[in-house]
């Protein structure tokens, strides 16, 4: 075990990517067991890792946002949240953080969020008068609504891997992210005049809030197609999400017409990259996920986190401190995978729903990637924008802060946390 472990960490230090470390590492550790008999374990791990039907809904999902952002879907949502909020002090700011929430339902990558809104809303912050970190800061808070709010790639893994509903995680995902939304626009109230945060002229007009909900109707029916069907047991995340691929084409080949054959091209090159870092990630990680498995860590790290006390709400204090440290060292898509059935054993030991728990770890490590030293929004900003990652990250902080106080209230609170998936789908 601690061959594996040292090789791990050692890999990992040394900067080599993350899928090759849990693969290797995998490998160590089902040869100390077995010797060569159990290194024919490594392949069929590998292939048995991506065997689940479910996980084919995360290219579509990622495609349909590609195609959706193509189509020009993310500037006329951003207008019309602009539209809604945008005469406040602060209002870039605040569009920037609603428009979040209305892209999540189109992506459910927090990347994708960041790198979209890196190229719209930080330039036009900072021509509005904002400092260029503080509007990189407000991009990477709000991107991390994208696999909050349904549909969450994440969501998608963490429901296949550990057999809880999607559908149900996806519900239960509406609240926090909903919740993020108005506690950073809280902070944004909040800093508006010791910041000096610009404010436009005039107030809120209905006649530009109804042209601009015109505009962006086709975008925002999508999420409605998604959730609406998997929630009402139309279809399952897989089918929502080739719906969802189909219904980008049509409104960008046929009635928007602002994609061509060349750019499809282009967005499935983007989308096998994508995918197939993810799923490198995923089918390496089964290998070490077995192998820790048959070494009953899991059970282990059950036990040691109950012999430090026998109250649930000091488990789960300790659970969420361990995610968020996981979270600024590892890739977000390998610790959910890894800690996964870890994590399970410990959360059903206290007694939590699977979703309950579900809703919880993906929300932590979420937060994750927005703190340093490996936070991906960070480095996605930093590259979209040219500004530094060190500058960023200290304007992160005060919503870093409320952002964990989003995470407190959905963990100790279980009806909250749960209320949209008793309300929808009556778990």
């Amino acid at each position: 075990m601690l061959t594996v472990a040292l090789v791990f960490f050692g890999l990992l230090i040394a900067g080599v990517p993350i899928g090759f470390v849990l693969g290797i590492a995998g490998v160590i550790g089902l040869f100390q067991i077995g010797g060569e008999n159990f290194m024919v374990m490594a392949p069929k791990r590998f292939f048995d890792g991506l065997n689940l039907f479910t996980f084919m809904a995360m290219p579509f999902f990622i495609l349909a946002g590609e195609i959706m952002n193509k189509a020009g879907m993310t500037q006329r949502l951003a207008d019309f949240a602009d539209a809604l909020v945008g005469y406040l002090r602060g209002g870039l700011a605040h569009s920037n953080m609603l428009a979040s929430v209305l892209f999540a339902g189109m992506t459910g990558a927090a990347v994708s969020d960041a790198a979209a809104f890196g190229n719209t809303f930080v330039p036009a912050m900072v021509r509005q008068g904002y400092t260029r970190p503080f509007a990189c800061a407000v991009t990477a808070a709000g991107s991390i609504i994208g696999p909050t709010i349904p549909p969450s790639n994440l969501m998608v893994i963490y429901g296949s891997l550990a057999g809880v509903s999607i559908a149900g995680l996806f519900a239960a995902g509406i609240l926090p992210g909903i919740l993020i939304c108005l506690f950073c626009m809280a902070l944004i109230v909040a800093l508006g005049r010791r910041l000096g945060l610009p404010k436009a002229e005039g107030g809120p007009s209905l006649s530009k809030i109804l042209k601009s909900f015109r505009s962006s109707i086709l975008a925002i029916i999508m999420p409605g197609i998604i959730l609406g069907g998997i929630l009402g047991g139309i279809v399952t995340p897989t089918e929502a999400a080739a719906i969802a691929v189909a219904y980008a084409l049509f409104v960008g080949l046929i009635l928007e017409r602002t994609i061509s054959l060349k750019d499809i091209f282009e967005m499935l090159i983007r989308t096998s990259r994508i995918t197939g870092v993810v799923f490198l990630i995923i089918a390496s990680a089964s290998i070490l996920s077995w192998w820790m498995t048959f070494m009953q860590i899991p059970q282990q790290l059950a036990a040691f986190f109950l012999s430090l006390s026998n109250n649930p709400l000091v488990i789960k204090g300790l659970i969420l401190a361990f995610l968020l440290l996981i979270g600024m060292f590892m890739d977000i898509n390998a610790a959910l995978i890894i800690l996964t059935p870890m994590l399970g054993t410990l959360t059903s030991a206290i007694g939590m729903h699977p979703v309950h728990a579900g809703v919880m770890i993906i929300l932590a490590l979420n937060i994750s990637l927005m703190t340093p030293p490996v936070g991906a929004c960070i480095f996605v900003l930093s590259s979209v924008t040219g500004e530094r990652i060190e500058k960023i990250s200290a304007s992160l902080w005060p919503f870093i802060i409320v952002e964990v106080a989003v995470l407190v209230i959905i963990t100790y609170y279980t009806d909250l946390a749960m209320f949209f998936p008793k309300l929808l789908l009556d778990l």
